[in-house]
């Protein structure tokens, strides 16, 4: 019977998921809400089809520990280090705002201060699958926003698991004088450091040996095997014998792996599990929608929401800007971070058990997090109508964030525009596509100048001679600064359509003249930059079916010329063109 109860809860699940996850999408809404209606759909609060409640939260479990190691996979020391400075004050001073405003609200409301501490502190931390998946859906995961955010999270996960191990103390059964909180806090800060030493160490020695033993097999299952069984026992492993949360531990366990030669290939192999399982997570969260919460709490509810939604992201942006970072980061750090998620449970859960929470404090948790996991993508995705709403209203301010911003990265003087040379060419991003870009540009003594949203490759690239601005280009202050008034061409290397469109339409706003190359991921996402003004626009897509057609084509013997004609009827076709192939530089 068990079983049954197990396969319905999958099917059900993700029939919901797939069928209202389509709906929104097609409302050009997130993915998220309709997972989130598709659990309220399956929930026992609403007619018809009723999931298990209960497997459907520990399904989702795995979903987290996936997530989470994932996110360890493509998480880099190195990143980290270029924003501990802001993620970690960040992570507190958010924290404590959340925490001493809900405990304050809710008292107000008739709760005790115990209460309101203990739900202050479930309603200041962020969802990690919430932030990861609305980083990805947006390409903000790998950017200063990404990095920023993500060591954000993870600081504020630490500050979590400390929370976790001092709530006995201070209202179970624990020592609530100062010698045993200290204790307690020495312990969980014990716990959290052998378990890192012993990841690294130990961990990082054995588990690149085992892998390449697996990868020696070359059996596919096996090697996707190994990688989710190393993400889960280390997880499960990292709770049993370190008593810290599974979700910590199987971030380390992404970390260890991504330090090795293997990381690229479990993350193309093994992880397209976590996004199934990470579905059954926010499924699991609607079911436990009781809309009669609404209804019986509603002063409740938006008294969280507010501390949610508006004290948590009022404090983020504060602080970020305080670091010297534009506002558009600012705000993009501030709106990720406005939600709430996985340990926001789990925190709740312990203050039932001690005793601390009365019994709406669940109810009312589930509701804040569902309309506020809702809402997030679209906050998200308004940061730059927010942006332009704020500089309408106060110019002034406005100017000296820039201002203050620009001069965190302009210790190293701009160099002056070349007076002479062939094509002077603005390239926005330095990823892998722009250093290719930069560096061929350079062999054929073509000035470049580099348009860059992270400080940190400025300052190298500003080393090496190379003139760099940090910046964001879809600004015409920073377009200017970079020269786009005298430059003949643009190449924009970043596929983020959103951000190219704002870019084309800025630069032709200050160079009608210019050339302007743009990239994109999709074909369907040429027609939109050629109507802003692209001249060209590079699909990766087609790219890569003209090299897979050119090897064909070479293969049976196709010659040079024929693969060439073939390379331009395709291209014709494909890419619109305002200039003619042939001509020269403007």
């Amino acid at each position: 019977m068990q079983n049954i109860d197990l396969i319905l809860t999958l099917t059900g699940g993700f029939a919901a998921a797939l069928i209202f996850g389509y709906i929104t999408h097609r409302l050009g809404l997130s993915p998220i809400v309709g997972y989130l209606l598709a659990g309220i759909a399956i929930g026992p609060f609403t007619p018809g089809f009723i999931a298990d409640t209960g497997l459907a939260e520990q399904l989702a479990e795995i979903g987290v520990i996936l997530l989470m190691f994932g996110v360890g996979l493509q998480f880099h020391v190195k990143e980290f280090l270029e924003v501990w400075r802001v993620a970690v004050p960040g992570a507190v001073l958010q924290s404590l705002t959340a925490t001493v405003l809900g405990a304050v609200v809710m008292h107000e409301l008739g709760w005790s201060w115990s209460a309101g501490i203990v739900f202050g502190l479930a309603i200041s931390v962020a969802s990690t699958v919430v932030l990861t998946r609305v980083l990805s859906d947006n390409n903000d995961l790998h950017t200063p926003i990404g990095h920023i955010s993500v060591g954000w999270l993870v600081m504020e996960d630490l500050f979590t698991v400390f929370v976790l191990v001092l709530l006995p103390a201070v209202f179970g059964a624990g020592d609530p004088t100062p010698a045993g909180l200290l204790a307690a806090t020495g312990l969980a800060a014990v716990k959290i450091v052998v378990l890192g030493l012993f990841a690294f160490a130990v961990g990082g020695r054995v588990l690149p040996i085992i892998l390449k033993q697996i990868a020696d097999t070359s059996s596919r299952e096996l090697f996707t095997l190994s990688v989710l069984a190393i993400g889960l026992g280390i997880a499960v492993g990292s709770s049993l014998l370190f008593d810290v949360s599974m979700a910590l531990g199987a971030f380390l366990a992404g970390m260890v792996v991504g330090r090795s030669d293997f990381s690229l290939r479990a993350a193309t192999e093994a992880l397209p599990f976590r996004d199934a399982f990470a579905v059954l997570f926010f499924v699991s969260v609607g079911m436990l929608f009781d809309w009669h919460t609404l209804i019986a709490s509603p002063l409740l509810v938006v008294a969280a929401l507010a501390v949610i939604l508006i004290g948590k992201p009022l404090a983020a942006l504060a602080l970020v800007i305080l670091m010297r970072y534009p506002l558009r980061v600012a705000l993009s750090v501030a709106l990720v971070l406005a939600q709430v998620g996985e340990f926001t449970f789990i925190l709740g859960t312990m203050g039932r058990e001690l005793g601390i929470l009365p019994v709406e404090a669940s109810n009312i948790l589930v509701a804040v997090a569902i309309i506020s996991i809702t809402l997030n993508p679209l906050l998200y995705r308004g940061n730059v109508g927010i942006e332009r709403w704020l500089e309408r209203r106060t110019p002034r301010l406005a100017r000296r964030i820039r201002n203050h911003a620009t001069g965190a990265a302009g210790e190293i003087p701009v160099p002056p525009l070349e007076a002479s040379g062939r094509l002077p060419a603005i390239v926005v991003g330095y990823g892998p596509v722009g250093q290719t870009v930069v560096r061929l540009l350079g062999e054929n003594n073509i000035h470049v100048t580099v348009v860059e949203l992270n400080v940190g490759t400025v300052q190298t690239l500003r080393d090496k001679g190379i003139r760099a601005i940090y910046g964001d280009a879809t600004r015409i202050d920073t377009l200017e600064e970079a020269g786009a008034r005298e430059a003949n061409v643009l190449v924009l290397t970043t596929p983020k359509i959103q951000a190219c469109h704002e870019i084309v339409l800025r630069v032709r706003e200050l160079n009608p003249g210019i050339r302007v190359i743009a990239r994109t991921e999709y074909l369907q996402e040429c027609g939109a930059l050629c109507d802003a003004g692209a001249d060209r626009v590079i699909s990766d897509e087609v790219e890569v079916a003209l090299a897979v057609t050119e090897y064909i084509l070479q293969q049976f013997g196709a010659t040079p010329d024929q693969i060439d004609r073939e390379h331009v009827r395709v291209r014709d076709t494909l890419f619109c063109r305002t200039v003619p192939a042939d001509d020269g530089p403007r």
